[in-house]
This record gives structure tokens, C-alpha cells and sequence, in this order.
């Protein structure tokens, strides 16, 4: 009848209505979800790309100090290459003056007053030698000094700048 009938179309609205609100709960829900994990996964894909590009960096500045490192090394061999070329060279050149000198001027020098011995220093073209007889020791303490136009006790300052 009419009553019966009423009834079931409200219990059928209920139903409906409590079916409706259950999907949307659950679609909300699944939404959510969907949403959460998004964010998660954009989360571990920004932080995958932050680590790319720190370790690109790091990669980066490591290359760049190695080549520093190696140029600067190579700074320092040809450094002291040159040295080591001019010590011989400087080596040779005294040689061959003493050579050409010969073991005679150069008593004659040592013997000679101080200005003579810088008159003939400068025509050698020598500067900043230190001549001695032997028998007299030098003091170290007192030769730079003297090198550089003080006076050098028991000794001989030769001025070759004169």
C-alpha cells in the first residue's frame, strides 16, 4: 500500500543518500591519497635533483682544484728547473773566470790593497765576491753586514758599487 510504499522509497532515498556520502568519502579519500603520494614522490624527486646537483658541484670544484694543484705543480718544476739551469750556469761562468783568470792574478788579487782588488773585480765584471788568503777564518755573522757597506772586523770591505 501507500504507506509501504512511501517507506520504501525513504528507505531507498536513505540508502541512495548513505551510498552517495560512502563514494564520496571514499573518493575524497582515494584523492587525498593520490595527493599525499604525489607530494611525496615530487619530495624525493626534488631531492634527488638537489643531490645531482651537489655532487656536480663537488665534482666540479674537485676538478678544479686538480687542475690548479697540477698547474701550480708545474709552476714549481719549471721553477726550479730554471733554478737549477742558472746555478749552472752561474757554476760555469765562475769556472771559466777562474779559469781565465788563472790561480796567479788571483793570489795577485787577494794580496792587492782593497781599491786595486775592486778596480780589478770591476774589470772582470765581478760583483759581490769575497776573497780571502785562507789563513783567515769568516765571520758569518759580520760578513753580511759588511756586504752591504758596514765593516767587517779583521777583514776587508770591497765596495764594487763605486
Amino acid at each position: 500500500s501507500r504507506k509501504s510504499l512511501l517507506e520504501l522509497q525513504a528507505q531507498s532515498a536513505t540508502v541512495e543518500a548513505s551510498g552517495q556520502a560512502t563514494a564520496e568519502a571514499r573518493a575524497k579519500a582515494a584523492a587525498a591519497a593520490i595527493e599525499g603520494e604525489a607530494a611525496v614522490k615530487q619530495a624525493q624527486l626534488q631531492a634527488d635533483a638537489s643531490r645531482i646537483r651537489a655532487q656536480a658541484e663537488l665534482e666540479q670544484t674537485k676538478g678544479r682544484q686538480d687542475a690548479e694543484i697540477s698547474h701550480q705543480k708545474a709552476l714549481n718544476e719549471l721553477e726550479i728547473a730554471k733554478a737549477q739551469d742558472l746555478s749552472e750556469i752561474d757554476a760555469a761562468k765562475f769556472q771559466d773566470i777562474v779559469e781565465a783568470i788563472g790561480a796567479d792574478t788571483i793570489a795577485s788579487i787577494a794580496q792587492a790593497g782593497p781599491e786595486m782588488q775592486a778596480k780589478l773585480l770591476q774589470g772582470l765584471g765581478l760583483k759581490g765576491f769575497l776573497i780571502t788568503d785562507g789563513n783567515s777564518p769568516i765571520n758569518l755573522f759580520n760578513t753580511a753586514g759588511g756586504l752591504v757597506g758596514g765593516a767587517v772586523s779583521g777583514g776587508t770591505n770591497i765596495n764594487l758599487n763605486d
